[in-house]
């Protein structure tokens, strides 16, 4: 594969994350309004998050097997595209609760697909040197993540509805679907020991690590996934901002989540994984602790929402680092782990919901500043086992 064709490989997959997250990143300050379009509560809106989190499951759990075996990815990457835009743009037209559920479900498939091929793809592609242009497809996530609601909120201040918002996102979203499709061709796994899979009896052994990172996972994805979606929420009910300045809060979110990604590049390569993740956690709360401490002041939010993003930031990649450092990651020991990261989104966000919907939303950072402190002990936990646990080589290793 000549550099022209990996830069052009690399830059679609890039798109398609920056796409993904526009999908996130406009959901929050949408909960309100969708709520309303389907006669909804927020405690039953909140439901969204769980039926698009199952479709992502699916579609990551049907995907791996259809990469392995199609000649070109490109095309299936593209499709998942266009479906994934074409729901995006249907999402403010659903009438009913029953309608809009349906649709994040099958939006959750084409995610999944695209999740998973970007980042399998994106290997292939760089092979031994993928590691930084994977933390650079993790940034382009958070691009689009926080893209979304800045769209969403000069939408609005030019007299725009929010289904526009969405209609201009899926706009943006529909031509990376046409470029995937226009690829030629798709890169190739070269050494298939690359993917082996550990046998039972040393699966067994690194049982007891797995199940911690697959709970560090689970409640960091969840207090990261709260946090942006319903920040929105949280401001308009509390009457701490206008729908406008809701939606820059959160764009503020993950704009910081973005440069604290970005950031995290060349600090991984001068620290060691347990530094980053002490700083990290003890920012975190402290700055969850913040907003907590101030819940009627926009200013202390708007401080306390971009600390939590930068601090929150480097969380997922270098806590899946730590854990390599006591065993080595194949693909069965990488899937069972990030089902953690799969379950967190549903179960936190869902939670929330309800707990806005019966004791108000000043119910929400306790929530995720709970969350948080329990990933922080899981954490503590980890680094324990790295220094303890033996690293568990590969079969045939």
């Amino acid at each position: 594969m000549t550099e022209n064709e990996k830069r052009r490989n690399t830059l679609g997959y890039y798109l398609l994350f920056i796409s993904l997250g526009f999908s996130l990143g406009i959901t929050g300050p949408a909960l309100p309004s969708l709520a309303a379009q389907t006669g909804s509560t927020l405690g039953a809106i909140g439901a969204i998050f769980l039926v698009g989190a199952l479709g992502g499951m699916l579609g990551t759990a049907v995907s791996g097997r259809l990469f392995d075996r199609i000649k070109n990815g490109h095309r299936l990457l593209g499709l998942a595209q266009l479906v994934s835009a074409t729901l995006l743009a249907l999402i403010p037209l659903a009438n009913s609760l029953p309608l809009l559920l349906i649709i994040f479900f099958i939006n959750g498939l084409p995610g999944g697909i695209i999740n998973t091929g970007a980042n399998t793809l994106l290997m292939w592609t760089h092979g031994k040197k993928a590691g930084p242009y994977v933390n650079g497809l993790h940034f382009a996530f958070g691009l689009g993540a926080f893209l979304a609601p800045t769209v969403f909120a000069q939408v609005l201040k030019l007299g725009g509805t929010y289904q526009q918002a969405y209609w201009a996102l899926a706009g943006l979203a529909l031509p990376v679907g046409l470029f995937l499709q226009l690829l030629p061709g798709s890169p190739k796994l070269l050494d298939p020991n690359e993917v082996s899979d550990l046998p039972p009896t040393r699966l067994r052994q690194v049982l007891p690590t797995i199940i911690i990172a697959m709970l560090f996972l689970f409640f960091y994805v969840g207090s990261e996934i709260t946090y942006g979606n319903w920040i929105y929420t949280y401001a308009l009910t509390l009457d701490l901002a206008d729908a406008t300045r809701a939606a820059y809060l959160t764009s503020g979110f993950w704009l910081s989540f973005t440069i604290g990604r970005a950031i995290s590049i060349p600090v991984a390569a001068r620290f060691k994984p347990g530094q980053i993740l002490t700083v990290a956690f003890l920012g975190g709360l402290a700055a969850l602790a913040l907003a907590i401490s101030a819940p009627n002041s926009l200013t202390v939010l708007w401080a306390a929402t971009v600390a939590t993003g930068f601090f929150m930031a480097p969380v997922w990649a270098t806590g899946y680092n730590l854990v390599g450092q006591s065993i080595k990651l194949t693909a069965t020991v990488s899937s069972i782990i990030i089902l953690g990261d799969s379950f967190g989104g549903v179960v936190l966000p869902w939670v929330t919901g309800q707990a806005i919907e019966r004791f108000g939303a000043h119910t929400m950072p306790w929530l995720v500043i709970g969350s948080f402190a329990i990933n922080g002990l899981i954490f503590v936990i980890m680094l324990a086992q790295s220094r303890t646990t033996p690293q568990v080589a590969l079969a045939g290793e």
